[in-house]
């Protein structure tokens, strides 16, 4: 049995879990997964034992305990990858860490009106001018890496980064509400959705029957 553990909450709306289980898939780190479902009588129960004031996603690493979507990535990269989860070049890997940063403390609007709901499909949704400003900003971020930084692949730095698999969430996310992207951004786009992991992880969610009416939205 593998020494590492994943906690994750549901698939369908845990963008949170995505990111570090998306990261683990596509570099072929063994893990078991332990699915917690969320926001239910039984969650503080199943997380008490891992200090990460009942939030997912955690790694256990035989004693070790890791919690926090960024944390654990820059542990997977550090711990199993001789820190390969960055890009090599200083400039590259400068700019990297920088979007991974902006990503998980920022874009509130995007997080709030476009919450991630792997069963669904969105057309014509309202969105307030700061999510609107939200997007645009993600679209040109995406444009800037792979134009200046990612020419040798598909990914936002040519070679799958942490920074991929945090903004993963929001690839689904854009599809599933109908963003209009053209040109770079629409090609990342379709790298994300193709990518096994990602089949996988949209595939399970669907299949999820739990409904969580807060992060519900109706149009």
């Amino acid at each position: 049995m593998s020494k590492l553990t994943l906690v994750v909450g549901n698939k369908n709306y845990s963008s949170w879990s995505l990111r570090p289980w998306i990261f683990l898939r596509h570099h072929k780190i063994d893990f078991e997964e332990k699915w917690v479902s969320l926001f239910v009588d039984t969650t503080k129960g199943e997380l008490a034992e891992y200090d990460s004031d009942f939030k997912v996603p955690i790694l256990k690493d035989s004693e070790l305990i890791v919690w926090d979507s960024l944390s654990i990535l820059e542990y997977v990269s550090e711990a199993y990858l001789n820190n390969k989860g960055w890009p090599d070049d200083r400039k590259a890997r400068s700019f990297a860490r920088s979007i991974s940063s902006e990503m998980h403390s920022s874009f509130c609007n995007v997080r709030n009106e476009l919450p991630m709901n792997c069963r669904k499909k969105f057309e014509n949704i309202s969105l307030s001018e700061g999510a609107e400003r939200e997007i645009e900003r993600i679209k040109w971020l995406w444009r800037k890496c792979r134009s200046e930084y990612g020419s040798n692949g598909e990914w936002l730095f040519g070679d799958y980064s942490i920074a991929d698999a945090m903004f993963a969430p929001i690839a689904l996310r854009f599809n599933g509400y109908g963003i209009h992207l053209t040109g770079i951004e629409a090609a990342y786009i379709e790298s994300v959705l193709k990518q096994p992991g990602i089949v996988e992880w949209v595939d399970a969610g669907k299949l999820e029957t739990e409904v969580i009416e807060a992060v519900e939205i109706e149009t």
